[in-house]
């Protein structure tokens, strides 16, 4: 295999490196993306336990509501 005589070994080098730099950055990138699908996932879980959370709260409300008032008599 026979190269130009054009094509200098700094030509070659900094091919490589930038080969290299895009895929480290599609590497991290990658990894970026899993971490927020991750994050995404666990939302539909905690919108649940909110609402169940909002309920108890509610629910005591109520319960500390009907204890004032059966004090006050």
């Amino acid at each position: 295999m026979k190269i130009d005589p054009r094509v200098t070994f700094a030509l070659i080098l900094a091919l490589f490196l930038e080969t290299a730099g895009a895929l480290m950055w599609a590497g991290r990138a990658a990894a970026r993306l899993d971490e927020v699908e991750r994050a995404v996932a666990t939302q539909p879980e905690v919108a649940e336990r909110l609402a169940r959370l909002e309920e108890q709260v509610a629910d005591a409300r109520r319960a500390l509501a009907r204890i004032e008032q059966r004090l006050d008599r």
